[in-house]
């Protein structure tokens, strides 16, 4: 029965990936790559929703621990030539040690004192990048995964190897994070969101939970910040700004904090704003300085709205629509069931 189960949770993962392999063979070269962003910001976000609408931490740092996977496949990369799976690997383990040792000062820490941990976090880090050689300074290291095999054919553009890459990782990564969130961890972290005082009463270890889940958020995370490298080619301190943090955290959002299959909509948005932001300088005019900031104003401004119209985000907010629903049809069912027995 269990074996049933999971695979028909697989099932949905392997039609999709069907479909993009399809899709990607339709679509010029800037929608494939477009794609390939839209499967990078899938798995960052997904990690943010893990940690966030799941276990119940809040991270305004996520950034920082993409950078740290970003620079850990680059440097095995350089260094010691490992082939790109095993680096994106690299990437997942170094993020997750990482995000193991924020996630032992989380345990004691929660709500702004966590946030602002985690923002400091990311504001340092392209500090400490800059100080060593290694880490190729403000230039930072290029990171090349290869051009695509040549079985693939010729026609097999390195866009597309990017496209392939980042979904079968996006896919990977959301069907281990659906059965995570199924098993007993995920009903721990819930339990943890919703009250700590009743979850360690029921014998949960809310601290090493806590943990937990800020290293698997950070490892997913880290594989994002790999993922976000190999489309750029590079890994450096402005690859990663600040303002990537707080565009991820309004991708979660929007994406609704305790869906895990809204996670598409907000990469969606987010991969769209740049050229909405785009479209909208060049019709009104605006100088160079607004063209560069008008996509954080942008994001921004949708955090602001979805958080006061659509708190729950619009896939949550649909699926409370059709619980209410079903739950007045069941209601009304009970109500009129006895008058139609004493018809009857």
């Amino acid at each position: 029965m269990r074996k049933h189960k999971e695979s028909s949770h697989l099932l949905p993962f392997i039609l999709g990936g069907v479909v993009l392999y399809f899709l990607s063979g339709m679509v010029d070269e800037l929608r494939v790559y477009q794609g390939a962003s839209i499967a990078v910001y899938v798995v960052a976000i997904a990690s943010i929703i893990l940690l966030t609408g799941y276990s119940g931490q809040v991270s305004l740092g996520h950034g920082a621990l993409m950078a740290i996977g970003a620079y850990a496949a680059a440097v095995f990369r350089i260094e010691f030539n490992l082939p790109i799976v095993l680096c994106f690997v690299v990437a997942v383990l170094v993020a997750a040690i990482g995000g193991a040792l924020l996630g032992a000062a989380a345990a004691r820490l929660s709500g702004p004192y966590l946030a602002g941990t985690t923002l400091a976090l990311a504001i340092s880090l392209p500090s400490l990048a800059n100080e060593f050689a290694v880490l190729g300074g403000e230039q930072g290291l290029l990171f090349d995964v290869g051009s695509a095999p040549l079985s693939l054919g010729k026609e097999f553009t390195q866009y597309k190897w990017f496209f392939w890459i980042a979904a079968l990782a996006a896919l990977t990564s959301m069907w281990l994070l659906q059965n995570i969130l199924r098993s007993r961890y995920g009903r721990n972290w819930r339990a943890s969101r919703g009250n700590e005082v009743a979850a360690q009463l029921a014998g949960i270890n809310t601290a090493r939970s806590k943990i937990l889940a800020f290293t698997i958020s950070a490892g997913i995370a880290g594989l994002a910040g790999a993922l976000l490298s190999m489309t750029i080619g590079t890994v450096s301190p402005s690859a990663f700004p600040l303002n990537l943090s707080f565009s991820l955290l309004t991708g979660a959002v929007l994406s609704g904090l305790s869906t895990l299959s809204g996670a598409m909509i907000g990469a969606v948005v987010l991969v769209a704003i740049p050229e909405i932001a785009e479209v909208v300088a060049e019709r009104i005019g605006s100088s160079e300085n607004i063209t560069t900031n008008l996509p954080g104003l942008l994001v921004s401004a949708l955090l602001v709205l979805t958080v006061l119209f659509v708190p729950n985000g619009p896939v949550e907010q649909h699926h409370a629509r059709k619980a209410k629903k079903a739950a007045k049809k069941k209601e009304l069912n009970i109500l009129t069931k006895p008058s139609m027995e004493g018809n009857t």
